[in-house]
């Protein structure tokens, strides 16, 4: 099984593999729901292979991705494997879109929530700061920020378009 790199991460290449143990990680443990929250999810690894393989057998009828982004274009153009992905596990996604001036001060600027298991937040995207928890207070305070953001944000990153 996989185990999480807990406390502090000091690294692009440590971040980036925090979140692929992460995703790997929820799959195993059978996490019911993720939370995850970027502006353009552009660094993250959402086209790795083995990503999407941990993503696709973690995405079971009941569970629940929420994604939360100022923009999904990015996201489209740099992970077009992911967005595939999306279109086949629809069932299981809910996107929506952010105002950037609308984020709580004080608050990471990227992270990944898989509630009673673990938090991964970006606190510094410059050096690649960010902490990964499974403490108690950690998860619901992390909880607590995705939650006042995703109130405030709109529906968007539709799995399809349909043309007139």
């Amino acid at each position: 099984m996989s185990e999480l790199p807990e406390g502090l991460v000091t690294s692009r290449a440590d971040f980036v593999d925090a979140l692929t143990k992460g995703i790997s990680v929820a799959a195993e443990r059978g996490c019911r729901e993720f939370c995850w929250m970027d502006a353009d999810f552009s660094q993250w690894p959402l086209s790795d292979p083995a990503v999407l393989d941990a993503l696709t057998r973690w995405a079971l009828p009941h569970r629940r991705l929420h994604l939360l982004a100022a923009q999904f274009d990015t996201l489209r153009s740099r992970h077009p494997r992911f967005v595939q992905w999306r279109q086949r596990f629809d069932h299981v996604l809910l996107a929506r879109q952010f105002a950037p001036d609308e984020l709580p001060a004080g608050g990471p600027l990227a992270a990944m929530l898989a509630p009673g298991l673990f938090s991964l937040k970006l606190l510094d995207s410059r050096a690649w700061r960010a902490v990964c928890s499974v403490q108690t207070a950690d998860l619901i305070g992390t909880r607590e920020w995705f939650d006042a953001i995703e109130q405030r944000a709109t529906e968007s990153f539709a799995a399809s378009t349909l043309g007139l």
